[in-house]
């Protein structure tokens, strides 16, 4: 199979499943996933990404070994699609108190109540922030303060979600 070409192209999902079989376990396959994400082909690109979003448990430490690349390459994207599934990727992974970015934390921080943004980035901003501002009673109450006043906007279904898991995890922290 040629991996190049396949992520060249529109694909769908059992085709994912295809470069993560390919990809997961095998770190030089892996190296050349990240290359793919790195590509200035967009589709390439994003579906090595979209490929990313989907490989098992057992590839976290690779995953968690780029967290500084993708906090870069998330700090300078335009591009939406790349943003949500690098936010995906990020928002999953576990930030102990001396992993912690201040920049990426104030970007989610900044994007919570953005209504330019899609809904997706905002959920994902939410959640990743929580991650990072559990650590600390005071960056909490700053989380608290930008859920707050997301609640008086328009919320989508899955913002309405975030908003309340969010809002429980810091409750329950609160004890």
């Amino acid at each position: 199979m040629n991996i190049r070409q396949l992520l060249q192209q529109r694909i769908n999902l059992p085709q994912i499943g295809d470069v993560v079989s390919w990809a997961s376990g095998n770190p030089d396959n892996l190296s050349r996933l990240w290359d793919f994400v790195c590509s200035a082909d967009r589709l390439t690109s994003l579906n090595a990404l979209w490929a990313m979003t989907h490989l098992p448990q057992s590839d976290s430490e690779w995953i968690l070994s780029l967290r500084d690349s993708m906090i870069n390459m998330l700090l300078t994207e335009n591009d939406t699609g790349k943003k949500r599934m690098l936010l995906q990727i990020l928002r999953a992974q576990e930030y102990d108190i001396d992993s912690i970015r201040t920049d990426f934390l104030d970007f989610c921080m900044s994007k919570i109540n953005s209504e330019s943004e899609p809904y997706a980035i905002r959920c994902f901003c939410i959640y990743a922030a929580f991650r990072m501002c559990r650590h600390f009673p005071e960056l909490l109450v700053e989380l608290e303060q930008h859920l707050e006043m997301l609640s008086y906007q328009s919320l989508s279904p899955g913002l309405k979600s975030a908003l309340r898991q969010t809002n429980e995890k810091i409750n329950k922290l609160k004890g």
